[in-house]
């Protein structure tokens, strides 16, 4: 009996002992039995907020190194290096190329469109951006631009044909005076000489087809669409004012290249703006605008999804970026 008994305490003790020890390897880290391969990509690039009634839609075309040291101007290089390294940047900054769709509900309007295949492989990602939030080319009824500089006009194109094929593209008349006509490319800085040529290219199917219309100065387009006229980068560049339900967002283009450098000293210009005095005096006033007015901004080039709102800093200005919400809310 005894035998029995401790047979039967030494069985259940061994049964015992072993799942304790199957708990304790179980919960042990064991290695991989082989690496899992790097992805290496970011997931589809679009971010959606609502403006009011208006459901609007950041899409990311891409982001490409910008030669900060060459092209900034008016600012010594030791000024752009601690700004950089302020916000944790080196040269040559990783710059964001955004565009913004608008669906009011009864229409659906593209606000610039990236650089297509202008910029090489990093960018022309806009299109398949548009396509995973949801849309299809064919549903855009309007593209408004901003202004005709490669990376924003160059995707309403592909293989020389329309990517919106029912869309109405519209741009002020003093950029399209500027871009398409042949005179002022040879009074131009050289290196603009390629701008010239994609803006015509990339309008011509639009205005083959009696798609392309232009406006002048502050005009309302469609109702909550309004463009304010921003010269100074271009002759003719503009922002769209987007209004709903007392909510705004300004989409401004390119009033701001590099926000660590130009947020700190709005005096910044750039080697591609036409007009360095007026680019320095539309900056402080849509900076001064949207700070004022606590406007949301879709800003070009500012880091993915380029929303966010501007705050005064004394003499200086902060880029404050929306937070993010899962589930897009009024």
């Amino acid at each position: 009996m005894k035998k029995q008994i401790r047979h039967a305490w030494s069985t259940q003790a061994t049964a015992w002992c072993l799942v304790i020890l199957s708990m304790i390897v179980s919960a042990w880290p064991l290695a991989a039995s082989a690496a899992a391969p790097q992805v290496r990509t970011q997931g589809p690039g679009f971010y959606r907020i609502m403006v009011g009634q208006f459901e609007v839609t950041a899409l990311l075309d891409g982001t490409h190194p910008f030669p900060i040291d060459t092209v900034v101007e008016g600012v010594p290089k030791a000024e752009i290096a601690r700004d950089l390294e302020r916000d944790f940047l080196h040269a040559p900054v990783q710059g964001s190329i955004n565009a913004f769709l608008i669906n009011t509900g009864s229409k659906l309007i593209l606000i610039d469109t990236g650089a297509g295949v202008l910029y090489g492989d990093c960018c022309g990602h806009m299109l398949a951006n548009l396509r995973a939030a949801g849309y299809q080319p064919a549903q855009v009824d309007e593209v408004l631009l901003t202004h005709l500089h490669k990376d924003h006009v160059g995707g309403i194109i592909a293989n020389g044909a329309m990517v919106f094929p029912n869309a109405v593209v519209r741009v002020s008349q003093a950029e399209a005076d500027y871009w398409l006509n042949p005179a002022n490319k040879l009074t131009a800085p050289s290196f603009l000489s390629t701008f010239f040529d994609a803006a015509v290219a990339s309008v011509a199917p639009y205005v083959a087809s009696g798609r392309f219309k232009t406006f002048s100065g502050n005009t309302d387009l469609e109702p909550g669409i309004h463009t304010i006229a921003l010269p100074g980068h271009t002759p003719g560049h503009t922002a769209y004012l987007v209004d709903s339900d007392a909510k705004d967002l300004l989409v401004w283009g390119d009033v701001i290249h590099v926000a660590s450098i130009q947020l700190q000293n709005p005096a910044a210009t750039v080697e591609y703006d036409t007009d360095a005095a007026s680019a320095q005096r539309s900056r402080r006033y849509a900076l001064n605008l949207a700070a004022d007015r606590h406007y949301l901004v879709g800003a070009a080039h500012i880091a993915f999804p380029g929303l966010g709102h501007i705050r005064r800093n004394g003499m200086t200005y902060d880029w404050v970026p929306v937070n993010y919400e899962a589930a897009p809310a009024p």
